[in-house]
């Protein structure tokens, strides 16, 4: 008897997550052992039912998809996260990546695309659906990138920009100045590329993006 691919299902919308196990069950080899609604819940879920692989949603109440796949994956590696959902822009892309997830797909995915994902996924390998894909390879395509081009790649342009004035050692004050932005915008910027760089103070900012080759070219 062949063994089964055991699959937990994360999504808050009730009607999507019955759809997709429909789709599950229906296959012989795949065996949907949970469903959960929420980030907390597929967090407590993934470390009882050690499942091959999880259909992670990214915008979900508690927790988002991304950090409680940061969280799985760093409490379990040998599960695959597939992310399945509705968001296809970069920074959400490479916030997953970067997370641990294993593949990404949109919602809008045929079924047999969704089969063959999870198979994949189970087996150890990377997969993107087709518009996610091209993102990638426009993203690695770029001529001539510099070291810090590939450099954290969550962050948004506006993000970015601000990292290389923080390792220019500029003050938030000085950078809403530079970048005609208020003070509170700036600050709240800067919350979240401390967020998205796990890292607690400017210090630790400063040293990794000098580490990636941001901010060396000027004072």
């Amino acid at each position: 008897m062949v063994e089964k691919t055991t699959v937990l299902i994360a999504d808050d919308h009730q009607p999507f997550r019955a759809g997709l196990k429909a789709l599950l069950v229906a296959t012989p080899e795949l065996e949907v052992v949970g469903e959960a609604a929420n980030g907390d819940e597929v967090i407590r879920l993934a470390a009882e039912l050690q499942p091959d692989v999880i259909l992670m949603d990214l915008q979900m109440p508690e927790i988002t998809g991304i950090e409680a796949t940061r969280r799985i994956v760093a409490a379990s590696p040998h599960i695959g996260i597939l992310v399945l959902t509705m968001f296809e822009d970069d920074d959400l892309v490479f916030a997953a990546l970067r997370a641990g997830a294993r593949g990404y797909l949109l919602k809008g995915a045929l079924k047999a695309e969704i089969l063959r994902a999870v198979r994949s996924v189970s087996s150890g390998e990377a997969i993107f659906g087709a518009p996610i894909a091209k993102r990638l390879m426009g993203f690695f395509n770029i001529t001539a990138p510099s070291p810090s081009d590939y450099a954290f790649p969550e962050l948004t342009q506006r993000e970015r920009e601000i990292l290389e004035l923080i390792a220019q050692h500029y003050s938030n004050q000085d950078i809403a100045d530079r970048l005609e932005l208020t003070l509170k915008t700036v600050r709240n910027h800067v919350s979240n590329i401390f967020s998205k760089m796990q890292v607690v103070d400017r210090v630790q900012a400063i040293l990794r993006a000098r580490e990636a080759g941001i901010g060396k070219d000027t004072q």
